[in-house]
Parts: C-alpha cells; structure tokens; sequence
C-alpha cells in the first residue's frame, strides 16, 4: 500500500509538472499575442502622417509670412495622384503651404496613394462612413449628402483641430497652375481688410480659352457668384458658416443671399485651376458640356508684387463700373456680324430673365443662375471675350439688384 501510494505522488508530481510547463508556454504566448494586439491598436490609433505644424502668426499686416494650408478633400479617385504632384511641384514652401487631404469613403486604393507621399502631406479620414440620412425624394442626391457632410468635417479640423486662420479648399479632380500659390498669398490681405469679400476662387466659370484673354493673365475681377473649384477662406467665415452648415448642396446654398449677404469673391480672367474628373456625383453632365474646355493658366504672374487694391469694392466699382457703361452699346447681330476692330471694348445689354439666358447661350455662356446671380457675374455684369474682343453682357446702368426668382 505504502509503494502504491509512493507512486501515485510520483505520478502527480510529473503530472504537476506538466502542466506547470503548460502553463508557463501559455502565459509566454500570451504575452506574444497581447504584444501584437497592442502594437495593433497603437497602429490603429495613430494617425498615417504626422498632423500639420501649428500655424505661424498672421496677421493682415503680414501676409507674407501667413500659413495657408491648402485641404484637399479625397474621396475613392485614385487620380488625386495628379492633383497631389502638381500642388507639390509648385509649392513654393512646406512650411506656408502645407498639404492635408481628407479623405472620405474609405477607399482602400486612394488611401495607399495619399499615404505613398509620407510626411509631404498629412493624411485625415472622415470617421463616420454610415449612410446618411436622405429623404426619400432625395435617394438619387446621396452622393451629395455625403460631401456636404465630408466639407462640414474636414472644414472642422482645419480650423478647429489645426486652428489655421485661413485655408485653401480644393477637390480631388482639380490640377493648379504654376501660380496658384502666388495668386492666393497675393489676395489674403483683401480678404483680411474688405468686409465685402468673402472668398477668393481660382476659377472662372466662363473661362473656356475662346472667352478669355490668355495675355491679360494678371487680369482679377470681383464676383457676386461663389464660384467655388479652388478657393480661399477665413476662419471668421467657417465660424459663421458651421452651424447652419446644409446636409447636402453645400456650394448651391452658399450662393443664397442669406449665406452672401451682399458679399463677393475675386475670380480671375484665366483660371487658376482646371478639372479632369469626368467621374463623379453630376456624372459628367458639366464636364462634358463646359469644365473640360476651362482654360488653365499657364503663364507665372508675380502677383505679390502688383498692387491688387483696385479690387477693393469702393474702388473697384468707381473703376469697372466706368468701364462697362462708357463702352458702347452693340446688338446681338452686329456682334456675331463682325464689327470695327477700332471699337474696342462694347456692352450688350439685356433686359430680364429670358433676354440675359438668349444672349448668354448666343455666345457660348453658361447661362444658369443662381439666386438671380449669373455666373461670373458683378452686379449683374459678365465680363468675357468674343472673337478677340472684349464684351460686357449688362443689365441696364440703373440695375435694381438681384432678383432671387431668376433661376
């Protein structure tokens, strides 16, 4: 009995052993495994690029030394490959100009592309991926929901989270000219100093090559019409702007007259910026018919060294006013009948709704608008060139305002 008992100890002991050792394999994989969770979640956690510097001071009476990022909003183009080389190969400084894309839907590829330029730019994600509520009539307009949504945060980050004071918004399917970044350091001190300007585009939405001047690149303009397409704003604006922020047609209910409130963008007479994107929520409806004729600039102008203050509104308006109704008045038919290259610059002159869309489509405008505004419109005035000459397609020199109704 005694023997018996001795080696059942015996085997106890073994079997102790046993699965101390057991237990002593499960606790080292263990700890393997909860490393790895942990370098998992620490990965997770961080953000692919490193956040942009703080801002430096700006303050109006130092635009030079102003940092404006430019926030490019993303989505699932894998093309913002074109729009990132060309913002980067024109950058004139890291430093003033960083570069963070925000990116939305969660699309694998165009993530691996925006993280493929390191630290050159830094990379933030929309978090909420959930379909967005959208009322029943509005199922086709989804898209739209989302970017609105996508604008809101991004927008937030900017000058919530980075606290910039200024920034420059573009989308995934813009390409910039050669002096993007100098037409936009040049125009933030108008935007600082004249409470009538509340945004400055790159865009000129009857910029196709044959409406324009390509020599008078230097040429700025006001704009009653937000053109949007690559634009600056301030800080003192999205404060405004965010709590009533739309769900969904974010650019459409900018330009109503209760976000305008009488203000006006600078626009240029060659754009700044032209889009490739055919792909996208409008399904290639505009790119077709007007985007993809946009003229872009190609032609460096040193704007930071021109006096830019003829765009200041009292001025400005004493100025371009002068100009439009000493220009003489010309018909339709005597226009497209070739006129007297002595005659310079003339005016057409509509007399309502249906008369400014007739000559607007005569002469290869875009003949939409919004709130009353048309496009690339100052009081009611679009600047243009037909045939090599200048044109002013203008309401009569007693304009009443706009009239919301016109659409």
């Amino acid at each position: 009995l005694t023997a018996e008992v001795v080696r059942l100890a015996q085997d106890a002991e073994k079997e102790l052993g046993k699965q101390q050792e057991l237990l002593k394999q499960i606790q080292r994989y263990s700890g393997v495994w909860g490393e790895r969770r942990r370098r998992k979640q620490k990965q997770r956690k961080l953000p692919s690029t490193p956040k942009p510097s703080p801002p430096l001071p700006a303050t109006p009476g130092d635009a030079s030394g102003a940092v404006i990022p430019v926030l490019v909003l993303a989505c699932d183009r894998s093309t913002v490959k074109r729009c990132l080389d060309k913002l980067l190969s024109y950058r004139p400084s890291e430093k003033r100009f960083p570069l963070i894309v925000s990116q939305d839907c969660g699309h694998a590829e165009t993530a691996r592309v925006i993280s493929s330029y390191g630290s050159s730019v830094a990379h933030i994600q929309q978090p909420d991926l959930s379909e967005p509520p959208v009322p029943p009539e509005h199922r086709k307009f989804q898209g739209y929901y989302k970017i609105a949504r996508h604008y809101r945060w991004a927008l937030g980050q900017v000058f919530r989270v980075f606290r910039y004071r200024a920034a420059i918004v573009v989308e995934d399917d813009l390409e910039v000219a050669p002096d993007f970044f100098e037409y936009f350091q040049a125009a933030l001190p108008l935007l600082w100093s004249d409470p009538s300007l509340w945004c400055v585009s790159a865009w000129n939405d009857n910029g196709k090559e044959q409406l324009v001047d390509a020599a008078r690149a230097e040429l700025l303009y006001r704009t009653d019409f937000f053109p949007g397409l690559g634009w600056l704003l301030l800080a003192e604006l999205w404060d405004e702007l965010e709590p009533k922020w739309p769900a969904a047609f974010w650019d459409d209910w900018m330009r109503r007259p209760e976000q305008r409130r009488d203000r006006s963008c600078v626009r240029p007479e060659v754009s700044r910026t032209m889009t490739f994107g055919r792909k996208g929520v409008s399904h290639g409806q505009f790119f077709d018919q007007y985007l993809k004729f946009i003229k872009l600039n190609d032609r460096f102008v040193p704007f930071t060294q021109l006096d830019l203050s003829y765009l200041k509104k009292d001025a400005y308006e004493r100025s371009f006013l002068s100009l439009v109704y000493s220009a003489p008045e010309v018909k339709l038919e005597e226009l497209q009948g070739g006129l007297s290259r002595a005659t310079g610059a003339v005016r057409l002159q509509y007399q309502g709704r249906d008369s400014f869309k007739a000559l607007a489509k005569a002469l290869g405008l875009m003949d939409d608008l919004k709130s009353g505004v048309p496009r690339a419109g100052y009081r009611g005035i679009v600047s243009f060139v037909y045939r090599g000459r200048r044109v002013y397609l203008a309401p009569p020199p007693d304009w009443p305002g706009y009239d919301p109704s016109w659409s």
